[in-house]
């Protein structure tokens, strides 16, 4: 006689088989409906911070970046290296300064902070993207004038309540910002990855904050949503907890009364310009949170503070 030995499972097996495909499909329904509201959109996202330095988080974040292009979203990264730059400089024995969280920028400087940030910063996020299964391409704010910069001869005195004039050499702020390379490449399969450098109208480089550009490209390129990656939760209440959304009245009313202050004013005042500028909303997210990224944007709760203008 033959015998035939038929698959046997207890209720524990079945149980758990049952549970973990609840689970996913738990998921899935949360996720479907923000990736339907994403669907062809243009979301800028700026990489920076802790995360940049982890490599954990950055395949995380590359992972991330690549599902959402495989999810019909439209990515587009602009990337920092602040602490890139300074390690470079200290192995060079280039000394610098900061003023008002700017550093001072002279000639060797700025050759430094372009060969970091568009050469070895970038080529290493294109590299991760792609090593996760994406078409990423790096580019920088000289490519095709993308975007066109002035030097920072003014900046704000908090304390003093006005603007006083400062030399803080090659470091610029946007006047022109033409997109058609970004909106070219992201409507293909690829993916940009920008360095936050930019160029006079006389060919001069200058670096640029990273929030800044990400900010002025958002506004530009007509994006759903700006994301900002930082080393903290996002924007904290006067008892340390995180306001998971604000809108635009709420967040005059929490600089008048000094809750947002110190660094996390000019990010938000930042938000605040973009927001005005037609962008949608602006998250300032904890990018220490692994995927972070698809946390925010497929999911209900969240990982920050939604800045939106109602």
């Amino acid at each position: 006689m033959v015998q035939i030995k038929l698959n046997t499972f207890d209720s524990a097996q079945i149980s758990a088989s049952y549970a973990c495909s609840h689970g996913k499909v738990r998921v899935l329904a949360e996720a479907l409906p923000h990736m339907l509201a994403y669907d062809g959109q243009t979301i800028v996202i700026k990489f920076g911070g802790s995360a940049m330095g982890d490599e954990s988080l950055s395949a995380a974040f590359a992972q991330d970046i690549v599902y959402l292009k495989q999810s019909g979203v439209n990515p587009v990264v602009v990337h920092g290296g602040g602490p890139q730059i300074a390690e470079m400089l200290d192995k060079l024995k280039i000394k610098s300064e900061f003023v008002n969280g700017l550093r001072v920028t002279d000639k060797s400087t700025i050759e430094v902070a372009e060969m970091v940030l568009a050469g070895k910063i970038n080529k290493d996020i294109v590299a991760a993207i792609n090593t996760q299964g994406g078409n990423a391409v790096g580019i920088c704010g000289k490519d095709a004038k993308l975007m066109i910069a002035k030097r920072i001869t003014r900046i704000s005195d908090r304390e003093l309540n006005l603007m006083r004039d400062v030399d803080i050499g090659y470091v610029g702020e946007p006047v022109e910002v033409n997109p058609h390379i970004v909106k070219v490449l992201s409507q293909s399969d690829l993916i940009p990855v920008i360095a936050p450098i930019g160029v006079t109208k006389t060919g001069k480089t200058l670096n640029i904050n990273a929030d800044t550009f990400a900010s002025a490209l958002a506004v530009a390129i007509g994006a759903k949503r700006l994301l900002l990656l930082t080393d903290v939760p996002g924007v904290l209440d006067k008892s340390k907890k995180l306001i998971p959304e604000l809108n635009i009245n709420r967040i005059k009313k929490l600089i008048s009364n000094g809750i947002i202050s110190g660094g996390m004013l000019p990010k938000v005042e930042g938000c605040l310009e973009v927001l005005e500028g037609g962008v949608e909303a602006v998250v300032i997210i904890d990018g220490r949170v692994s995927h972070c990224v698809l946390l925010e944007l497929f999911t209900d709760h969240g990982v920050g503070t939604l800045l939106r203008h109602k």
